[in-house]
């Protein structure tokens, strides 16, 4: 447990503090990090960076919630992940961080595809990608349909449901469990792991939130060594097989991204569908456009991802020196990307305050990220989330509400943990 502390002082213990006095002193960007503010586009916070710039330096880093370069810089390769290798980092740091490593499959660490670049990246991405391609999630869709009606047909036996556990966070890890071939009976297990994995995406995170974490992933990293051994005695037609069966992978770049496509393949979905609900209960007027044109639930995709997306901010390392905006970014130096804030840029969303889900382009939005490093999964989500929202409001078009839903505690991955409804059948 020595080992995991300092580690956690290093990552979050760390940063934490220097954000609390970054806060205290005023700075945006620390109030962002720490304070009340919930990171959303519409943030006084977010204006008060854009007032100071296209890319103003503050709080040590340089951070942008403008449009255009967020989208540059998630595509540019002279920008890297930030990851606790990186050799931008002190070299008393870096040997620190190796000589604490835990050998846990941390989605926030390498040898996760979240946390590497180029050559890694690409190797790791080869494998499992065509699993998400076009074709393969066109063939998904029936079965996401399947399960959404499952789903809402089930929440009638309960008069008060809880729409995030009995449905946002039922439909994604039954659809990524099926894809990765993990067996139904561990559905109540790897969501319980997702809840307790997903905060090791921030920083700052308080100790006893990162331990409960840590705890997890031992048995995380237990299941799967049980299981991906399993795979390789006797592999199947599913993409952990495909894991197994890679000669390019080692046994931890395999439990690794195994781990991450399970997190990655429900968590933002389930804060996705969570925030979709309360957007439209919110506006009804817009869930009246369906009626006239069910397509529309792909374009009110887009438009929840740009108004109120479930990741918040991201960050990229300059490799190498770089004049951008005016502005010497040198190489080693940390740029904070405000997704929210980029998806609220006026000049590039009109009115962007304005939830409307027949905006032209919604789908322009940075919801998924861009660039080598854009979401894996970002067809299977768009597809759980217009067929999941649209199975849930044609059944109940009168559901509601009780009360203001639970938000999650996370910083920067936007959620809800708990919201009761009323439904409404027809």
């Amino acid at each position: 447990m020595i080992r995991a502390w300092t580690r956690w002082l290093l990552t979050h213990g760390l940063p934490r503090t220097y954000l609390r006095f970054s806060a205290y002193r005023g700075d945006p960007l620390g109030q962002i990090a720490v304070g009340d503010d919930r990171l959303l586009g519409s943030s006084p916070y977010i204006e008060q960076i854009r007032r100071r710039g296209r890319i103003p330096r503050m709080s040590g880093v340089h951070v942008t919630a403008d449009y255009e370069l967020c989208r540059l810089i998630l595509r540019d390769r002279r920008f890297g992940v930030v990851s606790p290798d990186h050799p931008a980092l002190p070299k008393p740091i870096r040997w620190m961080l190796a000589k604490t490593d835990l050998g846990l499959p941390n989605l926030g660490e390498p040898p996760s595809m979240l946390v590497t670049d180029p050559p890694d990246h690409t190797r790791f991405r080869r494998v499992v990608g065509q699993a998400f391609g076009p074709k393969a999630i066109a063939m998904l869709e029936e079965r996401i349909g399947e399960v959404a009606d499952e789903l809402v047909e089930r929440l009638k036996s309960n008069p008060r449901p809880n729409l995030i556990s009995d449905f946002a966070a039922q439909l994604p890890v039954t659809v990524i469990a099926e894809i990765l071939g993990l067996p139904a009976d561990m559905h109540s297990t790897l969501l319980k792991w997702g809840d307790s994995g997903a905060p090791l995406l921030e920083r700052g995170l308080p100790w006893a939130t990162y331990r409960h974490a840590i705890e997890d992933l031992v048995e995380v990293r237990q299941y799967f060594d049980r299981y991906l051994d399993g795979l390789t005695a006797e592999p199947r037609d599913d993409v952990l097989s495909m894991l197994v069966t890679s000669e390019d992978l080692t046994r931890r770049e395999q439990m690794s991204n195994a781990a991450l496509l399970l997190d990655a393949g429900f968590l933002t979905t389930v804060n996705m569908l969570g925030n979709g609900i309360v957007l439209l209960t919110n506006h009804p007027n817009q869930l009246e456009l369906f009626a006239a044109d069910p397509g529309l639930w792909w374009n009110a995709v887009e438009e929840i991802l740009r108004y109120d997306g479930p990741v918040r901010m991201t960050g990229r390392v300059a490799n190498c020196d770089v004049d951008i905006a005016d502005q010497h970014i040198a190489s080693g130096s940390l740029v904070l990307l405000s997704l929210a804030g980029a998806n609220h840029d006026p000049t590039v969303f009109p009115e962007p305050e304005l939830f409307d889900v027949t905006r032209a382009n919604a789908a322009e939005h940075l919801g998924f990220g861009s660039g080598i490093h854009g979401c894996l999964g970002f067809r299977l989500a768009r597809s759980e989330g217009a067929i999941g929202l649209r199975a849930l409001f044609e059944k109940y078009p009168d559901l509601s509400l009780d009360g203001p839903p639970i938000p999650h505690p996370l910083r920067n991955l936007h959620a809800y943990r708990s919201m009761p409804a009323t439904l409404g059948a027809r």
